[in-house]
Order: structure tokens, then C-alpha cells, then sequence
């Protein structure tokens, strides 16, 4: 995601365009407690089709995909030079694939970054072509400029004509800048709506910036397809859905936090390992690189820290360590190649093809990797079989363990002899913090301290990575899975209401059957305030446990997360269903629900998660480790390995 009041990356994870899975989940819809608030709001009683009188208004002038009663209207604030709204393209198009027209629609505004130059006359030719041809046409025009934004600014005669519309009213119009008032307008509503970057989506009213997985997008479409179909099930007009339910999603979700974050001043220990390195051991100053071959970002910062390289020559170290991001696909096979020079001529070769890499981001495919590696005269078969096999992957795998140790999300990330610095920077900002390190260093060698040994002695001093760590005690009699001596607990913090919970499961699953014997999961209630049938389901999932056990708790706890907005639901009369199923006493169960016989339980658990500060779910304590959110396999294995390590005595 680009701001626009810099130039910098941010993190794509919090920020946008996330490296790594989110460590808290996607933005959840406004509360749903009152359901029928949504359709009680000002003007559900009217089927007027009129759809500006939403806080992001729509209107005959914006281009959309999809029907006008869908479910769910995601509106896109893009920019057609952004090449983050070029790789958000994937997501919208795995969405449109996935939910289709009659669930899904897609309104587009235009947003174009001041310091893109060929954005804004790209959003006149689209919005002309949108004019001139209508919705189909604008989507022809979208795909091609996106495809091809390397092209700009000389294409948009070729692009309108294969869009379909008349090229002799389409060049004219862009004399005349005759649709540059609809971009202004879009570009006030942004201002408005206090969007900084693109590309920034509303669906239904709630907002998720930059270019962000395809499954982290399209939890927010889940989330808000449960609240519509609640909204209309409490009477609101199916041709008033996008407004009354945007409306009330941006009146109850929290204002942008708008206050910068406060830098980052400590040293972080940051190991140079067996990693790429480019300048002497004895230089007074260690820059450690987190990349990834595919960031055009990246590959910008090249030229920054080539002039870096040019000031300081010997007095710096250039070390790499990879982040390949999950939608760069091309990062890893890039990769392979970069690491199987190193096996073949060492480093120098190593950066001799890192930097013939950097400077053809747009083309590496296998192909053109093929190509490079051929220039700097590799062998090629054992090219292609390294890119095969992934020969080399477990030296990203390691990369990318520490980038989460310390929180080095989004790429390009630095530290600097430890101190951080994110993003394609302008060189000034890197010499100010390498003359700071050149007198720390002088320091330290002042003190007897050998030249290549100096690193090493700031480490020392500088702050240990690794994931936050709490100490949560694990209940003595609680739900759970697995065998009491396992040496590994997670304790699960959740709620039965939450789709972001039940989307955790899979992964749960994943960690017991390759964990055979290790691995016990802990449940531990957490039902959030404006989830109105949490509550209720957790005394139904623990009275299922009182009468029969864990095999109970868990056969009520899959109804209950396979059932969150089908058949019923958790609404009273599927919880008693449910019992019925689960071969409960009906009788038991009525009188647990009724005198809320399991509160105690549910209290104990909400004042552990709350003097730990564990606030959100799902919430997993690994060991006292802490993983937030719906997270994949892999961050699961992270933590259950270290927590392994940890009761062996392989770690400090």
C-alpha cells in the first residue's frame, strides 16, 4: 500500500499488503447485537433505489461489476499506477469467481496518488471509457490497464479501442478532460472518508486497506454475507441492503487512528548467520536486508543502497535475508536461482544474480531465470533442479521465522547494526542512522574490541527477538484434546459466534495429526460482548461437557461452529437441536441454559484472557507464546516447534 503523504512501504499485514498472516483477525463487521438496528436505520421502509444517500455513496457514475442487490458491494478506491491495486486484482478476481454477480458486487472510484504522474489522466481514460461504453467496457479498460501498467501513459488510444468504444469521441473527450470532474469527486469522497492509500476496499461499509490476501479479503465478505442475510431477515428491502448495512458498519466502526507510530529506538538482535553477505566482517556498520525478489520496492531500495555501498565502501555490510511475500509468486524460484549461484561461485555469485534479478523484476519466469542464471554462467541443470525441488527453501523458511521474531513484516525491512528501518527509504534516512552507528562502533572499538568482532559486541546489548510470551495459567478441568502429558498446551481463546474462530479449526486439526502425542488444545471461552449468541453457546458447548465429556464438548463444538449462519444458527431452538444430537438430557440441558449453570466457568476464563490483555479472538497462548487470529498451519508450527525446543532445552 502506497501513502500518500510518503513514499515509504508500510507493513502489508496491519497496514496493507500483509507478508505474513495477519496477527490479528481481518476487520469484523459492526456489531451485530441489535440486527434489526440495521434495518431500522432512517429509510428502510423505502424501496427507492437511490444509493447516495449512503456515508460511501454510489452513484450512476461509478462503474460496478455485479448486481445492484448483491449481499455484499465492495467499493475500491484504486489507482491505475498503483501496483498494489494491480495485485489486488487477483483478490477481486478469486472473489467475483467465487461469490458471483448476484452476491457480489464492485463499484470502482478512482484515487490517483499525486506522486504517480500517469494515474490521473489513466483515471480520466477510464472514467472516459466507462462514459463512452458503459460497465463492460470500463472492466476492459480496467484489466488491460492493470495488466499493463508498465505501459502507461502511451496506451490509452489502444486500450478504449479494445474496449470497445468510439476512439475519435474517446480522444477528444481527453482533450477536453471531460470526465476529470467524476475523478475529482471520487478523490473528494476519498478525502473525505480519510483514505490515505490505495487500494482501500468498503464492504459493506468496512474498511480494509491494501493488497491483501485473497483469504483475508474474503473473511470480511463472510462475516458481512452472516449480517446482511440478517438484516434481511429482519425486514430490510433487498434494494436497500448496500445503504442501511454501510451505514450502520461505518457509524459503528472506530474512526482511522490517524496518530503515527512511535519510532522504533531500541537495538534489535538480529543474527547474521550463514546469510548472503556483501562487505568485510570488520565493517563498523551491518545493514541486515529483509527482501523478497519480486517487491518492486525492493528493488528500489537497490538503487538506495547502492548509493550507500558508493559513500561508505568497506565501513558497511549488506547482509540478505528473504521474506518472499505470499502473493509475490515469482519470489521463490527467484530465489532458488540467487541461492544455487551462491552453491556454485559463493557469494559473488550469490549477488551477481540478486542484482541482475533486481534489475528485471518485471520478467522472471522460469524462463527468464533461466536466461539470467545462463549470463552469469551457471550450470543449468542444476538451476532447474534446485527450482524443481525447491532445493533451497528451508534457508527462506528460516528468513521468514525470523522476520516474524522480529516483527519485520513487509518488505523492504532493514536494521541497521540493529536499529529499524522500514521500506524503500531515501538515502538520507539511512546515513543518519549509519553515522549514529559508526560512532557507537568507534566505541566499542575503543574498548579493545577487534574490528570483525563489533557487531557481535552490540548484539550483545540489544533487544533478543521472538514472539510475544504471557503467562496464562492452563484450568485444571477444561475442554481439550490431546493427552494430558502432552509437553506442548494451547490453550484456545475463542468464541463460538466468531467466523474467524471457526475458521481457525483446520489448522488445529493440522497441528494434532502432525504433532502426534505433543499436543494438547486447551478451550477456553472468550464470547465478545456484541456477539449476542456466544454467551448461550459456550453454556451449551459446557453442559455438553459436563454430561458427557470431551467427546460431548467437541461434537457440540463442531455443530455449533459448522452451524454459526445455517440452520438456525445459535439461537435458542438450534442450541436445544443441537442437544438432541449430541445425545444430551433435554431436561439437564433446558435447566443448565436457563439458570446459566456454567457461568462461573465462562467468568474465569474472560478474567484470565483480560489479566493477560488478551482482548480479541481467536487468541492462542502456545506455551505462554501468543499467536492472534485465524492463522494458517505454519505460524502454528512456528510456535509448537519452539515450544518443543524450548522443553528439550534447545533454546536459552
Amino acid at each position: 500500500m502506497l501513502r500518500r503523504s510518503a513514499t515509504q512501504v508500510l507493513s502489508l499485514v496491519l497496514a496493507a499488503c500483509g507478508s505474513h498472516p495477519p496477527e490479528a483477525p481481518p476487520p469484523k463487521v459492526a456489531p451485530s447485537t441489535p440486527v434489526a438496528a440495521i434495518a431500522s436505520v432512517p429509510g428502510a421502509a423505502s424501496s427507492a433505489p437511490a444509493e447516495d444517500d449512503s456515508p460511501i455513496p454510489i452513484t450512476s457514475e461509478d462503474p460496478m461489476w455485479g448486481s445492484r442487490t448483491a449481499l455484499v458491494t465492495v467499493v475500491e478506491f484504486a489507482d491505475f499506477q498503483c501496483p498494489f491495486c494491480a495485485r489486488a486484482e487477483a483478490t477481486l478476481a478469486k472473489a467475483r469467481q467465487d461469490y458471483g454477480p448476484g452476491d457480489l458486487r464492485i463499484v470502482y472510484k478512482h484515487l490517483p496518488l499525486p506522486f504517480h504522474p500517469h494515474a490521473r489522466p489513466a483515471a480520466e481514460a477510464a472514467q472516459g471509457v466507462f462514459a463512452l461504453g458503459g460497465n463492460d467496457a470500463f472492466w476492459r479498460f480496467y484489466a488491460k490497464a492493470y495488466a499493463g501498467q508498465e505501459a502507461l501513459p502511451d496506451t490509452y488510444d489502444g486500450w478504449a479501442s479494445a474496449a470497445g468504444v468510439d476512439t475519435g469521441a474517446f480522444r477528444d473527450g481527453m482533450r477536453a478532460h471531460r470526465w476529470a470532474d467524476a475523478v475529482d469527486h471520487d478523490a473528494a469522497l476519498g478525502e473525505k472518508l480519510h483514505v490515505e492509500g490505495t487500494p482501500t476496499f468498503f464492504i459493506n461499509g468496512v474498511r480494509i486497506e491494501g493488497a491483501v490476501p485473497a483469504t483475508r479479503f474474503e473473511a470480511v465478505v463472510d462475516d458481512v454475507i452472516v449480517q446482511a442475510k440478517a438484516a434481511l431477515d429482519h425486514g430490510a428491502p433487498r434494494d436497500r441492503l448496500y445503504v442501511l448495512t454501510s451505514t450502520y458498519n461505518v457509524k459503528h466502526q472506530p474512526p482511522p487512528d490517524d496518530e503515527p507510530e512511535a519510532p522504533d529506538a531500541a537495538a534489535h538482535r538480529v543474527a547474521v548467520g550463514s546469510s548472503p553477505v556483501r562487505g568485510p566482517a570488520t565493517a563498523p556498520v551491518t545493514i541486515v536486508e529483509f527482501a523478497d525478489f519480486q517487491c518492486p520496492y525492493c528493488g528500489r531500495a537497490e538503487e538506495t543502497l547502492q548509493k550507500v555501498r558508493e559513500t561508505y565502501g568497506d565501513r558497511v555490510r549488506v547482509v540478505w535475508k528473504n521474506e518472499p511475500l505470499p502473493f509475490h509468486a515469482r519470489a521463490e524460484p527467484a530465489a532458488e536461482v540467487a541461492y544455487e549461484a551462491r552453491a556454485e561461485r559463493g557469494d559473488a555469485g550469490f549477488w551477481d544474480v540478486h542484482d541482475r534479478i533486481l534489475a528485471q523484476q518485471s520478467k522472471i519466469e522460469d524462463v527468464d531465470l533461466l536466461d539470467v542464471a545462463r549470463a552469469a554462467k551457471l550450470d543449468l541443470d542444476r538451476v532447474k533442479k534446485a527450482m524443481a525441488a525447491h532445493k533451497y527453501k528451508q534457508f527462506l523458511d528460516d528468513d521468514s521465522d525470523a522476520a516474524d521474531d522480529l516483527k519485520a513484516n513487509g518488505t523492504p525491512h532493514f536494521f541497521i547494526n540493529g536499529h529499524r528501518l522500514v521500506g524503500a527509504q531515501p538515502f538520507e534516512e539511512f546515513q543518519k542512522i549509519i553515522d549514529a552507528q559508526e560512532v557507537a562502533a568507534r566505541a566499542v572499538t575503543a574498548k579493545g574490541v577487534a574490528p570483525r568482532d563489533v557487531y557481535d559486541e552490540l548484539m550483545k546489548q540489544a533487544e533478543p527477538p521472538g514472539p510475544e510470551k504471557k503467562s496464562v495459567a492452563v484450568p485444571a478441568v477444561a475442554p481439550s484434546r490431546g493427552p494430558a502429558a502432552a509437553p506442548v498446551v494451547i490453550q484456545e481463546f475463542a468464541d463460538f459466534q466468531c467466523p474467524f474462530c471457526s475458521r481457525a479449526e483446520g489448522a488445529l486439526s493440522e497441528v494434532l495429526k502432525a504433532y502426534p502425542g505433543k499436543v494438547r488444545v486447551v478451550w477456553r471461552n472468550l464470547p465478545l460482548p456484541f456477539h449476542e449468541n456466544a454467551e448461550p453457546a459456550a453454556e451449551a458447548a459446557l453442559e455438553a461437557f459436563s454430561e458427557k465429556g470431551n467427546d460431548g464438548f467437541w461434537k457440540m463444538h463442531d455443530l455449533l461452529y459448522s452451524s454459526q449462519g445455517a440452520n438456525g444458527g445459535l439461537a435458542r431452538p438450534a442450541l436445544e437441536r443441537y442437544a438432541h444430537e449430541t445425545g444430551l438430557d433435554a431436561v439437564k440441558f433446558a435447566a443448565a441454559l436457563d439458570t446459566k449453570a456454567h457461568q462461573a466457568e465462562i467468568d474465569q476464563d474472560k478474567k484470565s484472557a483480560s489479566d493477560a490483555a488478551l482482548n480479541g479472538t481467536p487468541t492462542f497462548v502456545i506455551n505462554g507464546y501468543v499467536l492472534g487470529g485465524a492463522q494458517p498451519f505454519p505460524a502454528f508450527r512456528r510456535l509448537v516447534d519452539r515450544a518443543l525446543q524450548d522443553r528439550a532445552g534447545a533454546r536459552p
